[in-house]
């Protein structure tokens, strides 16, 4: 059997709607926090799989979060080695910054469910799956696009979305994951002043999920199928 390892960063940001492709996929899913003792002896090599989700922290704050350094040492190696990962949101931040890029707090918060712009080269990658469709945003920070890898998807707040090299690693900024998973309701009681900063009603942002959010996590679960489907080894 293959094996999947997910890092979660915060005990509400999981894998959500990604879920069921993975183990449709057959991967034996296995779950790893950061703040495990374990943590820190993983080899992030091993896996068939890797899987990185979201967190409120941002990857230049080493300090406050020493697993940060640990992690992005680790990844790095993966990467180099080509092997199959998937980055969502600080998910995402870790693998640019692995690939050598700057990542930074950009300049507006952007929260809430809206359509990304697919770029020509994610119009023929699994992304095209989620063209035209509402998906979740929730984050402040950005990054450079690593040198070596093609832009998919932009949005007008934000000019990398999603990049991906070659088929094993795909990075998404925003959370087509999300939309089905009682565990917004944390985010929302997390992160308030995200949400306002945003200029969004909270109210709202509930009623977005509810309309928007089951859409998006069946677009986002064709996405993740067909990448599995594409991975090389």
């Amino acid at each position: 059997m293959k094996s999947a390892l997910i890092i979660r960063h915060v005990p509400y940001e999981g894998v959500a709607g990604f879920r069921k492709p993975i183990k449709d996929a057959g991967y034996v899913v296995d779950r790893i926090d950061v703040t495990d003792a374990a943590f820190s002896s993983v080899d992030l090599s091993a896996p068939d799989l890797v899987i990185m989700m979201g967190g409120p922290m941002g990857v230049y704050e080493a300090e406050q979060y020493p697993w940060i350094s640990c992690q992005l040492r680790r990844l790095a190696w993966r990467l180099e080695a080509d092997g199959p990962t998937l980055g969502v949101c600080f998910g995402a931040q870790m693998m640019a910054a692995a690939l050598g890029a700057r990542v930074y707090a950009g300049p507006v918060k952007e929260v809430g469910f809206k359509p990304v712009t697919i770029s020509d080269a994610g119009a023929s990658s699994p992304l095209r799956h989620v063209h035209d469709v509402s998906v979740l945003h929730w984050h402040g920070d950005t990054f450079d696009l690593p040198r070596g890898v093609d832009l998919l998807a932009s949005s007008d707040a934000y000019a990398h979305q999603a990049f991906r090299r070659g088929p094993n690693l795909l990075a998404l900024q925003f959370h087509a994951e999300m939309g089905e998973d009682p565990r917004f309701d944390a985010w929302i009681d997390e992160w308030p002043e995200s949400v306002l900063e945003a200029g969004k009603d909270i109210e709202a942002m509930r009623r977005e999920h509810d309309e928007l959010g089951p859409v998006a996590v069946a677009a986002g679960r064709r996405m993740i199928e067909e990448w599995l489907e594409g991975l090389n080894g």
